[in-house]
C-alpha cells in the first residue's frame, strides 16, 4: 500500500472516531444533567440533593462505575431513564446501587428502569455484596404499562429479588421522597429503610385515590409520611432530619454488617465503655422503678458503639446494634421507661425481625432482660397479640447464632422466653444479684391464687398484711439464690464484672456450629 492510501486510510479511521467519541461526551453530558432546570430548580426547592450528590456522598471518592447510563437516551431522551445504576464502595467494601432520579419523570420507572433495576440486583447477589436503594420515585409510568407490569420479567420481577436476595446479602432503602403503589414494598422488603422527614412517604394507595375510593380526606404526610412509618407502622427504622444525614445513616448501618451471609461482620478497635455511673449504680434494686435502659448499656458498649434500629417505633423494646471489645452484636433489650417494658404487639413484630436480621448475618444476640410480660386486656388480644408474640418466640427458636439472655431484674410470663429464657435454648443465661424469673411478679399471683380470700377480709389493715405476708411467700421461690442453686442459670453475675464475662464468652461462642434445619422452614401465623 502507497504512502499515500495510508495516509487516506488514516484519515478515514480517525475521524469518525473522533466524532463518535465526541457524541458520547455530549449524550453522556446529557444523560448525567438528569431532568431540565425547571425540574431540578423544583426538586432543590424541597431541600433534595441531586442523585449523583447523593452518590457522591454515599460512596468513597472516585469508586462509583455505572452502568446504563445511555439507557432511553437515543429514542426518547430520558436521561438514563430516571434511575443511576452502578457500583462502587463503601468504606472500602464493595457494594451495588440504585438511585432514582426525581427531575426526570418524577423518578418513575419506564421500560428500561425496569431492566436496570433487575440487572444490577442480580450484580448484586452474584457479587455477594450489600445493595442500597436510594428511592425518590413517583412509581410506575401508567403510559408505558403494558411494557413493564404484566410479564414475567416486568417490574414484579423486583419485589421477586429482592424476596429471593433476603437474608444473602443486606439490602438497605434510603427513601429521599415517595415510593407510592408497588413501588411502596421497596422498603417493606429491606433490611432497613432510612427515612428523611418532610420529604419521604410511602403509601399503597395515594391521598387522591382513598378520596375516591372511601371518601377519607388526609394528606401524604398523615397517611403515609416518615414520621407515621417511623412511629407508628414501623415501616421506617431510621428518621433523618435530610438528605445528608441518611445517607451518612446508612454508611453506619453497613458498618455493623458483612459483605454476604457467609461473611462475618466487620470488626472495629477496642474501646472501654463511657464513663459515668457504674451498672450497680443505674439499676435500681425495686423491679417497680423505671430507669433507662440506655445508660445501663452504656455502661456495657465500647464508647459510641450502640446505635438504636427503629428506636422511634415501640419503644417498650430496644433493638441496636453494638459492639463489645470491638466484636459487633446485636442487643434486644426491655427498656423500663417506657410501660414498665411490657411486650406489645408492635415490640413483638420489632424484636421477630431484629432477631432474624442478626440471625441471618451471624451477629451474636444479647438480650437484657427487665419485662413484666406481654401486655393483657381485650383491646390487645383483638389486635392479635398472642400471633405477634408466637412470630416472635419462632424468630428466637430459629435462630442459631450465639445468644445470651441477661436478667437485669425481673422476666416474667412468656416474655421470660421472649426475652431468649433458659427454655428457648440460649448458649448461657445469666442473671444479676437483682434477677426475678417466674409466671408472674409476686403482685399479680397473689391476687390471683388468693383473690376471694383478700376480697373476703374486711379490714383494710389485715387485709394488707395477708397480701404482703402471701407476697413474702411467694417471693421465696423468686430468689434469685435459690434459682442459681438449682442451677437454673448459669451464672449470677457481679454487675461490674457483667462486661468482663459477656466479652469472654462471646468469644467462646464465636466458633459454634450453625446447622441446618432439616425442613424447609417453619410456618409462622402472621
Amino acid at each position: 500500500m502507497s504512502n499515500d492510501a495510508m495516509s487516506r486510510d488514516t484519515a478515514s479511521t480517525s475521524a469518525p472516531t473522533h466524532a463518535l467519541e465526541t457524541e458520547l461526551f455530549d449524550r453522556s453530558e446529557r444523560a448525567r444533567a438528569g431532568g431540565g432546570p425547571k425540574y431540578q430548580l423544583a426538586s432543590a426547592a424541597q431541600g433534595k440533593l441531586p442523585v449523583r450528590t447523593r452518590l457522591e456522598l454515599l460512596l468513597d471518592p472516585g469508586s462509583f462505575i455505572e452502568d446504563g447510563l445511555l439507557a432511553r437516551t437515543l429514542d426518547d431522551n430520558l436521561a438514563a431513564d430516571a434511575v443511576v445504576t452502578g457500583i462502587g464502595r463503601i468504606d472500602g467494601r464493595s457494594v451495588c446501587v440504585i438511585a432514582n432520579d426525581p427531575t426526570v419523570k418524577a423518578g418513575a420507572w419506564g421500560r428500561q428502569t425496569i431492566r436496570k433495576y433487575t440487572r444490577i440486583q442480580e450484580q448484586a447477589l452474584r457479587a455477594r455484596c450489600p445493595l442500597l436503594f436510594l428511592v425518590d420515585s413517583a412509581g410506575a409510568r401508567l403510559d408505558e404499562q403494558f411494557d413493564l407490569f404484566v410479564d414475567r420479567q416486568h417490574a414484579g420481577r423486583i419485589f421477586w429479588n429482592q424476596c429471593r436476595t433476603s437474608g444473602h446479602i443486606p439490602q438497605i432503602c434510603i427513601l429521599f421522597g415517595p415510593s407510592p403503589a408497588g413501588a411502596a414494598y421497596i422498603p417493606a422488603f429491606c433490611d432497613a429503610t432510612i427515612m428523611v422527614d418532610g420529604n419521604a412517604s410511602a403509601f399503597l394507595g395515594s391521598p387522591r385515590m382513598v378520596a375516591m375510593a372511601t371518601g377519607e380526606q388526609v394528606t401524604a404526610e398523615e397517611m403515609g409520611g416518615a414520621r407515621m412509618h417511623c412511629r407508628v407502622s414501623g415501616l421506617g427504622d431510621y428518621l433523618a432530619k435530610d438528605d445528608e444525614e441518611a445517607l451518612a445513616i446508612a454508611r453506619r448501618y453497613l458498618s455493623y454488617l458483612p459483605q454476604h451471609w457467609e461473611d462475618s461482620p466487620p470488626p472495629a478497635p477496642p474501646l472501654p465503655p463511657v464513663q459515668g455511673r457504674s451498672i450497680t449504680e443505674i439499676v435500681p434494686p425495686l423491679e417497680r422503678i423505671p430507669f433507662d435502659m440506655y445508660e445501663l448499656m452504656r455502661a456495657l458498649f465500647d464508647e459510641g458503639s450502640i446505635f438504636p434500629h427503629r428506636d422511634r417505633f415501640a419503644k417498650e423494646l430496644i433493638t441496636a446494634f453494638a459492639r463489645l471489645d470491638g466484636r459487633a452484636v446485636g442487643v434486644v433489650a426491655s427498656q423500663p421507661k417506657q410501660k414498665g417494658g411490657i411486650l406489645t404487639s408492635d415490640s413483638a413484630d420489632k424484636g421477630a425481625q431484629f432477631v432474624q436480621l442478626c440471625n441471618a448475618y451471624g451477629l451474636p444476640l444479647l438480650f437484657l432482660a427487665d419485662t413484666p410480660g406481654f401486655m393483657v386486656g381485650q383491646q390487645v388480644e383483638r389486635a392479635g397479640i398472642i400471633r405477634h408474640g408466637a412470630k416472635y418466640l419462632s424468630a428466637i427458636a430459629a435462630c442459631t447464632v450465639p445468644r445470651i439472655c441477661v436478667v437485669v431484674r425481673k422476666a416474667y410470663g412468656a416474655a421470660y422466653l421472649a426475652m431468649s429464657g433458659a427454655t428457648f435454648d440460649p448458649d448461657a443465661i445469666i442473671s444479676l444479684s437483682t434477677g426475678r424469673m417466674a409466671i408472674m411478679g409476686a403482685d399479680p399471683a397473689v391476687n390471683a391464687i388468693y383473690a376471694n380470700k383478700i376480697e373476703a377480709i374486711e379490714d383494710l389493715e389485715e387485709r394488707a398484711a395477708f397480701v404482703e405476708c402471701k407476697r413474702a411467700e411467694y417471693g421465696v421461690d423468686l430468689d434469685i439464690f435459690r434459682v442459681a442453686s438449682a442451677f437454673y442459670v448459669d451464672a449470677v453475675t457481679p454487675a461490674e464484672q457483667l462486661r468482663d464475662e459477656l466479652i469472654g464468652r462471646f468469644a467462646h461462642y464465636s466458633g459454634k456450629a450453625r446447622p441446618l434445619a432439616q425442613r424447609h422452614h417453619a410456618v409462622i401465623r402472621g
